[in-house]
């Protein structure tokens, strides 16, 4: 079951700040529907998706998902992170396992099929600290799905990756996501990551944080990035981005993010 989601005329001012982070942002996002919001640093893209896992709490308006207004996290929207976040003294399976073990509740089973799911089955036994970045990743999705959730918040957590592993987990996320009928929504600077993974891309300006526009982008997953379409998505939601923000720093890693992700992994 994939969750709806109304964002009801948020708006957020931080302690001892006079300026608000976000203002009036009314939104909706639809059941099993893939959503990426982008906007230079500091608009409040993040602040905007804790306040949909219920992480942070709006001065103004309210979250609502399935038409129940949310007022702190639950396992039933779950988010990963830039950093995985494992325990070092848990194991692959252990790590996965943790939110049912939290709940009060075993099903290796399942924990077999989502180590399965996300390429790790003859990982289950190893050390979490002895896995590539990637895999850590793997198992801090198979983590994030072990408790059925109906909404997959993703902030940026490919980040640190390098391109060849980034646009891997990309495809398979929204595999995975179209597969388990899941709502999603990201946060990303990274053009070609939302092109990737995105039906909607909402853009947000900031100063004060609000969405000022958005792209729909309609193509079949796994998106082949080397296609003609593929192309065309990008550069449109590359050009919308530059008119209604008029900064060039997210569109730009669309053009030198692989360059210096291969070189950082160098």
């Amino acid at each position: 079951m994939s969750a709806s989601i109304s964002v009801d005329y948020i708006s957020h001012i931080y302690k001892g700040q006079t300026s608000p982070t976000l203002k009036d942002i009314a939104l909706t996002f639809s059941p099993g529907e893939k959503v990426a919001l982008i906007g230079r640093s500091g608009c409040g893209k993040s602040t905007l998706l804790h306040m949909l896992a219920g992480l942070l709490i709006p001065s103004d308006g309210c979250v609502r998902i399935n038409s129940h207004q949310v007022t702190r996290p639950s396992a039933k929207w779950n988010m990963m992170f830039q950093k995985p976040s494992l325990y070092p003294w848990m194991n692959v399976q252990e790590n996965v396992a943790l939110g049912l073990t939290l709940a009060g509740q075993t099903d290796p089973e399942k924990i077999v099929g989502l180590l399965e799911l996300v390429g790790l089955s003859d990982k289950a036994e190893e050390n979490v600290q002895s896995l590539s970045g990637g895999q850590q990743q793997r198992v801090a999705l198979a983590r994030s799905l072990a408790t059925s959730p109906e909404l997959l918040l993703l902030d940026e957590p490919f980040s640190a990756l390098d391109a060849f592993t980034r646009a891997s987990l990309q495809d398979e996320v929204s595999l995975i996501v179209s597969k388990q009928d899941l709502t999603m929504v990201m946060v990303t600077h990274d053009i070609d990551e939302a092109a990737a993974m995105a039906d909607r891309v909402l853009i947000m300006s900031a100063n004060p944080g609000c969405i000022v526009g958005e792209v729909k982008i309609d193509l079949p997953y796994p998106r082949d990035r080397s296609s003609t379409e593929f192309s065309q998505e990008r550069e449109s939601l590359m050009k919308k981005f530059e008119i209604l923000v008029g900064d060039h720093s997210v569109a730009l890693v669309a053009k030198t993010g692989t360059d210096k992700s291969k070189s950082e992994a160098a």
